[in-house]
């Protein structure tokens, strides 16, 4: 049975779920949520994730919503991508935890208040203080991948694909890859392996889809 993602290609949370499913070698197709035009918080929608958001999975009678419960789902049905031991598997949800509290909670609204809203609306002083709080989370990431290839062990895992979720993203939101040599080399890795695929490429929605 095909894995159904409930997705939108300009989702970083999303990207989180469908690259994990991608690189697991699983069954699975994107199902476009048209979240530009309210679908998500539609009553069909809250049917099926009453918390109003995507990614949503549904494998069978299996329904589920938030990017890590459905990372850490994928990686139990397929055996990948979950760590090499208990500690292991303790490391990579630390740094999901800390992905979603530090880094990709920032990052999506600063992404999206600077290019999804009419730039008469941007509120500047909210950006700027948002991005300062992400230039903080790229100085921990960029010394943890200082001392290593990956966050966690020695392939990559559940802990990369989280914390990569808004860093392949073109649109501008304050992270420039240049300026953070150890995070550049590891998204290189990241893109290098073998499946990857960029969000545009590997969720529907994407702005050159509504060209």
């Amino acid at each position: 049975m095909t894995i159904k993602l409930y997705c939108f290609g300009e989702s970083g949370n999303a990207y989180k779920a469908a690259l994990t499913l991608e690189l697991s070698g699983l069954d699975w197709e994107p199902v476009f949520v048209d979240f530009f035009h309210g679908e998500s918080r539609s009553p069909e929608f809250r049917e099926l994730n009453p918390m109003g958001e995507v990614p949503v999975m549904i494998d069978g009678d299996v329904t589920l919503s938030q990017s890590g419960v459905i990372q850490d789902y994928v990686s139990s049905k397929s055996g990948k991508l979950g760590g090499r031991s208990a500690n292991e598997r303790r490391e990579i949800l630390r740094w999901q935890f800390w992905d979603n509290h530090k880094m990709s909670s920032v990052a999506g609204p600063t992404r999206f208040l600077m290019n999804f809203i009419p730039e008469d609306k941007r509120p500047v002083e909210v950006i700027a203080f948002n991005q300062g709080r992400l230039n903080a989370a790229y100085k921990v990431l960029e010394g943890e991948l200082s001392k290593r290839d990956w966050l966690v062990g020695d392939t990559i895992t559940l802990a990369d694909i989280s914390c990569c979720g808004y860093l392949f993203y073109p649109e501008p939101f304050g992270f420039d890859r240049t300026e953070w040599p150890a995070i550049d080399a590891w998204l290189t890795r990241i893109s290098d392996t073998p499946g990857w695929k960029h969000p545009y490429d590997l969720m529907p929605g994407s702005p050159a889809d509504r060209a």
